[in-house]
């Protein structure tokens, strides 16, 4: 059995291949303070309930966009799962051709995003993936990876409008009643909301323009649905897009 693990700033994923298929999986709070004592405590308790148990884990994964938590899940995996994890890198084998000017500066979570994505749909595609960060991948019909853009995140947003100005509440990020609230809490629900809806619109149009009008737009990460259904510029949903692209770089760099 695979364990996959994407370690973001935000959230920690986990889920479980045995084969192709995602099976148990779970989203816990990044915790920049926890020991891997303690990670694998939890880890071991989420195994225990779901009857899985750690002797049947063959093989781990590690996607990490925070480098002093990749760690502590290496100790976690060598003391407590007996194996040696497969952290993904931009010099690895991924059958993408990355044309980014220094390929060991991409985040890994943005390389599990693209080798999914091309294998899944193939391309030409755009990934939006809504994390800490909203990040744009683009990825050419010939499977290149050219990079993408990188602004903040909707949470970055709302959490900075609370920090910055002394009147305005931290706010629940969902769908107000109207575009045009009719109290503060609504007026930055809708600002957020739909101000986000424009930034994708606007992005994929510019992407399209440069990729082609063909390109598919694959939309991942916890905020995906709720962007989605206010604009048509999403195609696709695929909100385990990292997970299963872990499960796929594990399989094609042992195979290889």
């Amino acid at each position: 059995m695979l364990l996959c693990i994407d370690i973001g700033n935000t959230n920690i994923m986990l889920g479980l291949y045995d084969g192709d298929d995602l099976g148990p999986h779970w989203r816990l709070s990044t915790d920049h303070e926890r020991m891997p004592d303690e990670f694998a405590m939890q880890l071991i308790n989420l195994l225990n309930y779901v009857g899985v148990a750690r002797e049947q884990i063959s093989g781990v994964a590690i996607a990490s966009g925070v480098p002093m938590l990749t760690s502590r899940w290496r100790e976690v995996c060598r003391n407590y799962l007996h194996c040696e994890p497969l952290v993904i890198s931009g010099r690895m084998h991924t059958g993408l051709t990355i044309l980014y000017d220094n390929p060991d500066a991409v985040g890994a979570d943005r390389i599990v995003d693209a080798v999914a994505a091309f294998r899944l749909y193939g391309g030409p595609t755009c990934i939006v993936d809504f994390g800490t960060a909203t990040t744009f991948e683009a990825i050419t019909a010939a499977g290149e990876y050219l990079g993408g853009a990188i602004a903040p995140g909707i949470g970055i947003a709302a959490d900075a409008l609370a920090q910055r100005a002394a009147k305005l509440p931290k706010v629940d990020i969902e769908r107000p009643p109207s575009v045009i609230g009719r109290n503060t809490v609504h007026s930055m629900q809708s600002g957020l909301l739909f101000g986000y809806v424009g930034l994708v619109e606007g992005m994929v149009k510019r992407f399209k323009a440069e990729l082609g009008l063909e390109t598919k737009v694959v939309g991942t990460g916890g905020l995906a649905p709720l962007i989605a259904a206010e604009t048509d510029a999403i195609d696709i949903i695929a909100p385990w897009l990292t997970l299963d692209g872990l499960r796929m770089l594990y399989a094609m760099n042992h195979e290889a």
